[in-house]
C-alpha cells in the first residue's frame, strides 16, 4: 500500500451502490478512492469518476480492466450490483501477499457488460470464477478425499505448469508408475538432498529431535529427525506402542539412532520432558559423555502458557472473548459484517499450539478494537437481526466494555514476549539456540517491570521456574547466550557464574583433548576484550546483522579452537516438536504385513516427510497465519475452543448459508503491521540479579 495512506471505512450513510467496488482511504487532509479490481487510485473526482472508471465510460476517468464481465449497471443514477465479497479489502496488498496480479483484459465487447443484470454475486477476481482448471482440481481434490491445503503445496504449482506444457492430451502416469519407478526416483532425490545436509555436520554438527505421534488407531510413534542450519530431515520412523513407558527401550532406541548418525556429529538429544525420558536421557549422557540430553524448550514454553490460561483473571477474559468469537465465527451475516470493518481480517489467529491461540487471538482482537467498536454501533449492526439475539447482545457489551480491553491488553503485554520466544524457538529462520536464554530473560524482564510489585509478578514467574527448571540448567543454553555477540556484549557489569561455569560445562564435553581446551580457554579472553577482529567496527556492527555462527566463521580467525566450537554450539536448536504437521499415513506401515510392501511404504513416508520438512525450511513461504481460514478443518486442532458453536448455533443452522460468507482476505497488513525481527527485542542490558537467581535469594530474605 503506498506510504501516508490510512485506510476509511465506508460508513452506512453513503448510500450509493458504487461505494461497495472501491475502498476509501486518507492522505493528509485528501480523501481517495481506489478500484477494487484494478487497484487505480483516484486522487480527485469523487464516487461520480469512480462510477464511469467502473462502467468504462469514456471521459473523465480511465476505463477499468480488470471489472467483471458480469458487470455492473455503472452509468449514472443506475442500480450497481450487490455482493459479498469483502467490501473494504485492499487489493494490491492481497495480491502482494499471495504473490498474484490479474492480468485478465477487457474484451473489444465490453459495453456489453453494461447492460448485464444485477442478481448474482460479482466475484473480485472474474478469472477465478468457473474457471475450468480450478473446477477440475476440486473435482480431483474431491474425488480422493484429499486435504484441501494440498493446493498450498510447493510441488503443485510445478505440477500443473509441468502438464500445461505439453498441451492438449498429455499423458498421465499410471498407478504402477507412481508407485514405481516415480517413487524410486523420489527416494534417490530425497537422499540426495538429506546428503547435503549431512555433509555439513562434520563442521556444525546436528541435533536429534524425538517426536511423538499418537496416531488415530492408538499407536505412539516416534519420529526420529536430525537438525541441522542446512535443514531439518526425517531419519525413521519406530512403533513404540509397546515400550513408550519403558526408560530402558527408550534408551536403547536413542542409542541406535546417536549410533546410526555418528557421535562425532552430535551435540545434543531432544525429547519431551515425561520421567522416563529423563531416565532415558541421563542414561544415554553417561553412554556418550560427548553429547547433552536436553527436554524440548517449546514444550515447556506451551505449558507454560497453558497455566497462564488457567489463572482466574486471566480464563475469564479468554472466556468473554470466545463468547465473541464463537458467536462469530457461527453467524456468516456476522462475520461478513466484522470482515467488512476489519478490512477483510479474521478476530481469530490461529498460534502455534491451541494455549498459544489463546494469547495470539487477544492480540488480534485489541488490534481491531476500534473496528469492531465502529461495527457495533453502525446502523448496519443495529439493523442485523442477530445483533438482538442474546449472543449479538453480549458481544455488544463485551466490546463496549472497557474493562475488557484493558485487562485483554495487560495480558498480552504479559505473554507477548512468551509468545515471541515461542515463534524463535519453533522457527526455521536461524537456530534457536543462541537465544532461548535471552528470550526467557526477557520474559521475566517484561512481566517484573509491567507489575512492578514483587507478589504479583512472582505469581507468574513462579509458573515459569516450575516448568522452565530444567532449561535454566542447559549448559548448552547458557553457552548459546555466552557465544552470541549480541547478547554478550550488552552485559553490563560482571558477567554471572552460571553463564561462565555453563560455558565451561560445553567446553568440557564437547572437546575431550585438554590441550584443546586450554587454548580456548585462552581464546575467551580475546572475545571477552574484543581483541583483534574481534573489535573492528565491521564485527561490532555485524553481531546485529549476522546470524551468530556466521559472525564467529568471518571475524574469529585469530581464535580458530573457540571459533570451531562455537560454530557448532550455536548451529542448534531446542525444540523437538515439527508444528506444521501433514497427513502421513504411519499406521499403513505398521499394518502391513507383507514386507515387501512394508519397504514400499516406508519409502513413501521417507518422501512425503522430507518433501514436507523441505518445504517448512524453505526460505521463500514466510509463516502467515492469515492465510489460513480460521473455520477450515486444517485449523481446527488449534482454534477449535474459540469456533465452536453453542447448542443454540446449531439449531439456528437452517438460517445460515457457508455460500453466502466471505473468504478471509490474506490482507492483515492493512491494520496489524507486518512482524518484525523478533530477535530485535531480545537486546539490551541483562542486570537483573533477581532474574539471574530466579529470585530464590530474595525469597530467603
Amino acid at each position: 500500500m503506498a506510504s501516508g495512506l490510512e485506510p476509511l471505512p465506508i460508513t452506512p450513510q453513503k448510500h450509493d451502490p458504487a461505494w461497495k467496488h472501491c475502498q476509501m482511504f486518507k492522505n493528509g487532509d485528501k480523501v481517495q478512492l481506489k478500484c477494487m479490481y484494478c487497484c487505480k487510485l483516484f486522487k480527485g473526482g469523487g464516487i461520480h469518476r469512480l462510477k464511469e472508471h467502473l462502467a468504462c465510460q469514456k471521459g473523465n476517468a480511465s476505463m477499468c480492466s480488470d471489472v467483471p464481465p458480469e458487470g455492473m449497471q455503472m452509468s449514472d443514477g443506475a442500480n450497481m450490483l450487490e455482493h459479498s465479497s469483502g467490501l473494504l479489502v485492499n487489493r494490491e496488498v492481497a495480491d502482494n501477499i499471495s504473490g498474484e496480479r490479474r492480468k485478465s483484459k477487457r474484451g473489444k465487447n465490453a459495453s456489453t457488460n453494461v447492460n448485464s443484470l444485477g442478481t448474482m454475486n460479482v466475484s473480485l477476481d472474474a478469472k477465478r470464477v468457473n474457471n475450468p482448471i480450478f473446477m477440475a482440481v476440486g473435482r480431483f481434490l474431491y474425488d480422493i478425499g484429499a486435504p484441501l491445503d494440498a493446493v498450498n503445496s510447493d510441488y503443485f504449482q510445478p505440477m500443473v505448469e509441468a502438464i500445461a506444457s505439453e498441451g492438449s492430451g498429455a499423458a498421465i502416469p499410471s498407478y504402477h508408475d507412481i508407485r514405481g519407478w516415480i517413487l524410486k526416483t523420489s527416494v534417490e532425490e530425497v537422499k540426495s538432498d538429506i546428503e547435503k545436509c549431512t555433509a555439513t555436520w562434520g563442521r556444525t554438527g546436528c541435533s536429534i529431535l524425538v517426536d511423538q505421534w499418537n496416531t488415530e488407531t492408538g499407536r505412539a510413534l516416534l519420529c526420529f529427525l536430525a537438525y541441522c542450519p542446512q535443514g531439518t530431515v526425517f531419519l525413521k520412523s519406530v512403533d513404540a506402542s509397546g515400550v513408550i513407558n519403558s526408560s530402558d527401550a527408550l534408551f536403547e532406541l536413542l542409542k541406535q539412532v546417536v549410533e546410526e548418525v555418528g557421535v562425532r556429529n552430535v551435540l545434543q538429544v531432544i525429547t519431551s520432558s515425561e520421567q522416563q525420558y529423563i531416565v532415558a536421557g541421563r542414561r544415554l549422557t553417561d553412554t556418550f559423555p560427548t553429547l547433552y540430553w536436553t527436554p524440548c524448550a517449546a514444550r515447556c514454553l506451551d505449558l507454560i502458557l497453558e497455566d497462564f490460561a488457567k489463572l482466574e483473571w486471566i480464563n475469564a477474559i479468554i472466556a468473554q472473548a470466545r463468547a465473541i468469537t464463537r458467536f462469530v465465527y457461527n453467524h456468516g451475516a456476522v462475520l461478513n459484517l466484522v470482515r467488512r470493518y476489519t478490512y477483510g481480517n479474521d478476530i481469530v489467529e490461529p498460534g502455534i499450539t491451541r494455549s498459544a491461540t489463546n494469547f495470539t487471538t487477544l492480540k488480534r482482537m485489541i488490534a481491531l478494537k476500534h473496528n469492531l467498536q465502529n461495527m457495533v454501533t453502525s446502523q448496519e449492526w443495529m439493523d442485523c437481526p442477530h445483533s438482538k439475539k442474546p449472543g449479538g447482545l453480549e458481544m455488544l457489551d463485551i466490546v463496549s466494555n472497557q474493562s475488557f480491553w484493558s485487562s485483554s491488553g495487560l495480558i498480552v503485554r504479559l505473554t507477548n514476549p512468551l509468545l515471541r520466544l515461542l515463534r524463535i524457538i519453533g522457527s526455521e529462520r536461524r537456530p534457536a539456540i543462541g537465544y532461548v536464554y535471552a528470550g526467557m530473560y526477557r520474559v521475566k524482564d517484561a512481566i517484573k517491570k509491567e507489575l512492578d510489585k514483587r507478589d504479583e509478578y512472582v505469581v507468574y514467574w513462579n509458573i515459569i521456574d516450575h516448568w522452565w527448571e530444567q532449561q535454566w540448567r542447559l549448559p548448552l543454553h547458557v553457552a548459546g547466550f555466552f557465544l552470541n555477540p549480541k547478547f554478550f556484549y550488552s552485559i553490563e557489569g560482571d558477567i554471572h557464574n552460571e553463564i561462565v561455569s555453563g560455558m565451561f560445562d560445553c567446553i568440557e564435553r564437547f572437546v575431550p583433548d585438554t590441550k584443546v581446551q586450554d587454548k580456548i580457554i585462552k581464546e575467551i579472553n580475546s572475545y571477552k576484550n574484543s581483541v583483534g577482529d574481534f573489535g573492528r567496527k565491521m564485527a561490532i556492527r555485524a553481531k546485529d546483522t549476522l546470524l551468530p555462527a556466521e559472525w564467529w566463521s568471518t571475524y574469529g580467525g585469530s581464535c580458530p579452537n573457540l571459533a570451531r566450537l562455537a560454530t557448532r554450539i550455536l548451529s542448534q536448536t531446542c525444540s523437538s516438536t515439527v508444528y506444521k504437521r501433514t497427513r502421513i499415513a504411519f499406521d499403513q506401515i505398521y499394518d502391513t504385513r507383507n514386507c515387501l510392501e512394508r519397504q514400499r511404504l516406508n519409502d513413501l513416508v521417507f518422501v512425503q516427510y522430507n518433501l514436507q520438512l523441505k518445504q517448512i525450511f524453505s526460505k521463500k513461504k514466510e509463516e502467515d497465519s492469515s492465510a489460513t481460514d480460521p473455520m477450515s478443518i486444517d485449523s481446527l486442532r488449534i482454534v477449535e475452543d474459540w469456533i465452536s458453536g453453542k447448542d443454540e448455533c446449531f439449531e439456528d443452522c437452517g438460517s445460515s448459508d457457508w455460500m453466502a460468507v466471505d473468504p478471509p482476505s490474506g490482507n492483515s497488513t492493512v491494520l496489524l503491521g507486518s512482524s518484525d525481527d523478533e530477535v530485535e527485542e531480545l537486546a539490551g542490558g541483562f542486570d537483573d540479579y533477581e532474574i539471574f537467581t530466579r529470585g530464590k535469594e530474595s525469597e530467603e530474605d
